[in-house]
């Protein structure tokens, strides 16, 4: 006989003795008794989204096709359904497994597949072989009948079955639980059954709540309706809110122009304090400004006097090139004839003559100056020095003495007319120059050249003074600008 592999494992099986030889009555026993399984009709569905599944499942299970898979059956089994694909679901008779039958159908064998490797058939005689292949398709008609009448698909082994066994009875105690619940629930319910008085108590609750319902609905109603009218409202409010928004747009695009023109203004403003500060700051300068003071800077470098940097005076340990004295000499005449157009004053019997480091002063006879018939003729006197002698030889600096003594006379004269002017004019504090002046001597101090021993130092020392009051009639002549009341 072959071997029948288990549905689940595919293990091969060894049928038992007991179904080699199946006669048709006991065909019958064993065919009856396995329960016949009654399609159930399916329950109506309980929710809207049950019904709609339902439906659902319906309309596309019209249009399904083949299952895509299918029981497993061996080639015994593939051959028996081929020679009577309909015997499984069909009751048998003893006169359909009658001897004469069971010979037709040995006669005419079934096709088979060559088995596989773990699928090898039990050697059988040669002349057992119809008979051997009646049994076994008498017992795989019994497993499909056994099969078709259960969710089993037989044969299986005894380890399958233990496993199959094991989970039925897991299903039967779930199914057990279920049913003790609907059982509970079934109890509750009956003792839930209300009574009459509960009845009408549950009655005129709902009376109670309908004639609620009727209430809230009217309720509703008026509600809805204010709601219409706050909507109306609302919409109107938005358009004044649009209104009110476009007017603030207008105001904030004026007020940024307004700012931005302020702005200017407040920049140009700022630029016009900044200018009037900086030119009063500049006329302020420009007043403390003295002109005399900055033509003719007189001060002193050491034991010398300088004007305009340029010193005025000789010592033994520090010679002074005439070139340098030349034009301190010309500096202090162009200083003095410049105060006295100032003052509007004219020299007694002189003339100044600046021309730099060849500066003269021309002396005039008091007789011809006093004639107004004829032009005075005038001395020459030379305020310079060619510097080719020693200054040692003072027989050779007669010129240049005369023209220094001429000097101091115009400085005594211009100080006089100072000292004149300002007792005039009531102040009390007559302005006088700061050393007096006789003939060639300032401060008893000769402004002459001499060969004695120290004559360097005094001639310097009366070059000095000689500085300090030029210095003195100069700041005499800034001080009558100042005192003009401006225009």
């Amino acid at each position: 006989m072959a071997t029948l592999h288990c549905q689940k494992c595919r293990t091969p099986l060894k049928i038992d003795s007991s179904l080699e030889d199946l006669n048709p009555a006991s065909f019958n026993i064993l065919a009856d008794a396995a329960p016949a399984l009654e399609p159930k009709a399916p329950s109506e569905p309980r929710t809207a989204a049950a019904r709609q599944r339902r439906q659902q499942y319906d309309e596309v299970s019209k249009d399904a096709g083949p299952p895509v898979q299918k029981r497993t059956v061996g080639s015994n089994q593939r051959a028996a359904s081929k020679m009577t694909p309909d015997m499984s679901f069909i009751m048998l008779s003893d006169s359909q497994l009658s001897p004469g039958r069971a010979e037709e159908t040995a006669r005419t064998p079934p096709k088979k597949k060559a088995s596989s490797k773990k699928s090898e058939s039990l050697p059988v005689p040669n002349g057992d072989e119809n008979s051997c292949s009646q049994q076994m398709e008498t017992v795989v008609r019994l497993f499909e009948i056994l099969s078709s009448r259960s969710d089993i698909d037989h044969p299986i082994c005894s380890e399958c079955t233990e496993l199959v066994l094991d989970g039925l009875q897991k299903r039967q105690a779930g199914v057990v639980r279920e049913r003790d619940a609907y059982v509970d629930f079934l109890k509750k319910a009956q003792d839930d059954v209300p009574t009459e008085e509960e009845r009408a108590k549950t009655k005129r609750g709902l009376e109670d709540a309908q004639r609620r319902e009727k209430e809230a609905l009217a309720e509703l109603e008026t509600l809805e309706a204010e709601k219409a009218k706050l909507e109306d409202d609302i919409a109107t409010l938005d358009a004044e809110a649009e209104e009110l928004d476009e007017e603030e747009e207008r105001f904030w695009q004026e007020r940024n122009a307004f700012t931005a023109e302020l702005t200017a203004f407040q920049q140009e403003r700022d630029s016009l304090q900044v200018q009037i500060a900086h030119d009063t700051k500049l006329l302020e300068a420009l007043q403390r400004t003295n002109v005399y003071n900055d033509t003719f800077a007189i001060g002193h470098d050491g034991s010398f006097g300088t004007i305009n940097g340029l010193r005025l005076g000789r010592l033994p340990d520090q010679p002074v090139d005439w070139t340098e004295i030349n034009a301190a000499w010309g500096q202090a005449s162009l200083l003095l004839a410049v105060v006295a157009e100032k003052l509007n004053y004219k020299f007694q019997g002189y003339k100044l003559v600046p021309v730099g480091s060849t500066s003269k002063i021309v002396k005039y006879d008091s007789k011809q100056q006093s004639s107004a018939d004829s032009k005075p003729k005038g001395t020459v006197l030379e305020l310079f020095s060619s510097g080719n002698l020693s200054l040692g030889l003072g027989l050779f600096h007669g010129r240049i003495d005369d023209a220094m003594v001429a000097f101091l006379d115009c400085l005594r004269q211009l100080g006089e007319h100072v000292s004149q002017t300002s007792a005039a004019a009531g102040d009390t504090n007559v302005t006088k120059l700061p050393y007096t002046i006789h003939k060639d001597k300032i401060e008893n101090v000769s402004i002459r050249l001499g060969n004695f021993t120290g004559a360097d130092e005094q001639w310097t020392k009366a070059c000095k003074f000689t500085l300090t009051c030029c210095k003195f009639l100069l700041a005499h002549a800034s001080h009558l600008d100042d005192s003009k009341p401006s225009r």
